[in-house]
């Protein structure tokens, strides 16, 4: 018993110092996304507005996608609920078919009356057949009568539903109203953020040396991360990032537009990652199994969203239209975890992707498959 009593109280205490351990790491990513976050959002005016014009949309685009969700339910629902209502007004008229028949029996058999019958002097069987008729006859109709009520009470319920149910469908489709006037506005507010950043770099030199402490900013925060999450716990049952190698599944369908360690900008630097271009909205799905580490605005990269998978290895989704997953949270291979956009300043919408072991950039081709 007290081996027992020792082997659960060591049980409780790693329970609680995993749970401590989470506690911190959780913590430590929320103060790197502040940090970073405050640093990029104020290193420079325009930067800062596009960053705000980029999260405002993301979020609008969000709300609205739950929305647009939410009416499809309600509608669904409607329909199942006209069609149950169709078909308990079919068997109310049925019933009450019936009940009619019921009761122009019952006024027959009344004609006969159990007295007059018992008057008739007839065999004792035969009055017993009878007089077993009029209980049958009774105990029907009073059958039939309690179902009658009990389709009238389930149509007055199913009546409320429907009330209800349209009400509920006519203030998503209000909301739905004003969340397209707010998302035109918050456009409008993103393309003129963009079109004041892109006047402001104007020649190659600015743009190159742009894009060099943009890469420079996602290299600290992909270092801070490392640091936070040296004590990341993971399931027993969990499948090694590097035993999936060539198995995984790309984060969406699509052409790449260029090719990993290729040079760009002239030369002057390389791919460190790849971008596949997709329709605007269009669902990102994690890769494989792991722990979100990071899930905001960064210079450069827009609504970002990094993964930690353990053993050093961590992939990248940048340029998102919207964010669907809060740093903290597991997801598996084929988990949505955001939308296509272009925020960050791009002209066209895609995804911007990498995959990365102990910090450093490797081609994502030689991990997924297709």
């Amino acid at each position: 018993m007290l081996a027992g009593f020792s082997r659960i109280s060591l049980a409780q205490s790693d329970t609680e110092k995993t749970r401590a351990q989470l506690q911190q790491l959780q913590s430590d990513i929320k103060r790197i996304n502040r940090e970073i976050s405050s640093a990029s959002a104020h290193k420079n005016t325009l930067q800062q507005q596009l960053r705000q014009a980029d999260i405002q949309l993301g979020k609008l685009k969000r709300g609205m996608a739950d929305n647009q969700r939410a009416m499809a339910a309600s509608t669904r629902e409607l329909s199942i609920l006209e069609k149950q209502y169709a078909e308990l007004e079919l068997a109310r008229n049925q019933q009450q078919a019936r009940i009619g028949i019921e009761l122009k029996t019952a006024w027959q058999m009344g004609q006969q009356g159990q007295v007059k019958v018992l008057l008739n002097q007839e065999s004792p069987h035969t009055v017993a057949r009878i007089m077993g008729y009029y209980r049958y006859f009774f105990a029907a109709r009073n059958e039939l009568l309690g179902q009658y009520r009990e389709t009238l009470r389930q149509l007055e319920g199913l009546k409320q539903r429907i009330a209800d149910t349209l009400t509920q469908l006519e203030v998503q489709r209000h909301t739905l109203d004003k969340q397209r006037i707010n998302l035109a506005k918050a456009q409008t507010n993103r393309e003129l953020a963009v079109a004041n950043l892109s006047a402001n770099i104007s020649s190659k030199g600015e743009q190159l040396k742009q894009k060099e402490q943009d890469r420079k900013e996602l290299e600290s925060l992909v270092r801070a991360i490392e640091e936070a999450v040296v004590t990341l716990q993971v399931p027993d049952n969990y499948q090694a990032f590097k035993g999936a190698r060539g198995k995984m599944p790309w984060p969406l369908k699509g052409k790449p537009s260029n090719r990993f360690g290729r040079s760009r900008n002239e030369g002057k630097m390389r791919w460190q990652g790849i971008t596949i271009p997709a329709k605007e909205g269009a669902t990102v799905r994690a890769i494989h199994h792991g722990r979100v580490v990071y899930s905001d605005w960064l210079r450069g990269s827009g609504l970002l969203l990094i993964i930690d998978h353990g053993d050093g290895y961590m992939s990248l989704y940048a340029h998102n239209q919207s964010l669907l997953r809060e740093v903290g949270e597991w997801v598996s291979a084929g988990t949505p975890i955001s939308t296509v956009g272009s925020s960050g300043g791009q002209d066209r919408a895609g995804l911007y992707f990498e995959i990365r072991h102990q910090g450093k950039p490797t081609n994502p081709a030689k991990w997924c498959k297709g």
